[in-house]
């Protein structure tokens, strides 16, 4: 199933690189996007646990996946990545109805309360068998500071857990059931991927995923049907590649805050930008260059990597001011 002509990169500051790894759901997300745009990347593979100094050297402490970095450009959050996306390469649209404000509104729980949930679910089912050092990161990440009293209570819980997944699919189950190729409708959309990439993590992570999800026939032919797409065209990168990349060129970042900022930000001030939880982070630290309300920009400078420009979401991350412009 293809919906989109392969993009072909001739420039290559606009080259599309991709910092992750396979098993990571929220790198699938971004993956099933590549498809549905058609598109060509390059492909860093990166460590599943920190440290993970390629990936922190381009973006000044953040371990998050995925990064997508085009030429000195780096976007964290799948947010902004799928945003930055959707910008560069306008056809086939990831938005094909009018209801883009309201996808933006539903992504945000997609990606965060239920992803939080299917994670601590699938945590929770793993138990005993979990990876010990796999346990303590995530943990810490997912699951607050006291993270192996969660798991145990996650794991306890674990039937009260799968009841409170086994709603949100049966509404996507009702939303399929006229037959419709994707959510809606005939196009995928980023909702699609959004959603997809939860359904990929309990098939994939969890024992009973299959057999839950066996439930649910209408969604399991959508499943289908996004799977079809593909990824796009990859081809592997050194991460010592991208480094140079980014270190021969210049950030192409806009400068300059929106109207009516309500932290009252400028251009030139040392900031520092983290998640919006406690998950025990490296904040990044730069000099803002852009802020509106849906992005924020930080400008860093290392001998390593050179000049480059730190794309976040402003949803679900925090900016502090460290000190005001000269």
């Amino acid at each position: 199933m293809l919906f989109a002509k392969e993009y072909k990169v001739s420039d290559p500051s606009s080259e599309v690189i991709f910092h992750a790894y396979p098993q990571s759901p929220v790198a699938e997300k971004v993956r099933v996007v590549f498809g549905i745009k058609g598109l060509a990347w390059r492909s860093v593979d990166i460590p599943r646990l920190p440290p993970k100094p390629m990936l922190t050297a381009l973006t000044g402490g953040y371990r998050r996946t995925p990064v997508m970095q085009i030429g000195a450009d780096i976007y964290c959050d799948s947010q902004c990545i799928i945003r930055e996306l959707e910008r560069r390469f306008a056809s086939p649209s990831l938005m094909p109805t009018s209801e883009q404000g309201l996808m933006w509104c539903l992504s945000r729980w997609t990606d965060g309360a239920l992803f939080d949930q299917t994670v601590r679910h699938i945590l929770g089912a793993a138990g005993d068998g979990l990876d010990k050092e796999f346990a303590a990161d995530r943990g810490r990440l997912y699951l607050g500071e006291d993270w192996a009293a969660a798991l145990k209570q996650a794991n306890a819980d674990l039937p009260h857990l799968v009841s409170q997944l086994r709603a949100p699919l049966s509404w996507l189950n009702t939303q399929l059931s006229d037959g419709r190729a994707f959510l809606l409708g005939e196009q995928p959309a980023a909702i699609d991927a959004q959603f997809y990439h939860v359904v990929w993590f309990l098939r994939g992570r969890w024992a009973d995923g299959p057999s839950f999800l066996a439930q649910f026939k209408e969604l399991e032919r959508w499943e289908a049907n996004v799977q079809s797409i593909g990824h796009g065209t990859s081809r592997e990168m050194d991460p010592q590649d991208a480094i140079a990349r980014a270190k021969g060129l210049e950030p192409n970042a806009q400068t300059g805050v929106a109207a009516h900022d309500p932290q009252g930000l400028a251009v030139g001030q040392s900031v520092t930008v983290r998640p919006d939880v406690n998950g025990g982070e490296q904040p990044v630290a730069g000099t803002l260059r852009y802020a509106d309300a849906e992005t924020v920009v930080i400008e860093r400078s290392a001998e390593d990597v050179g000049t480059v420009c730190v794309h976040f979401p402003r949803a679900g991350y925090r900016i502090d001011v460290t000190d005001t412009a000269a």
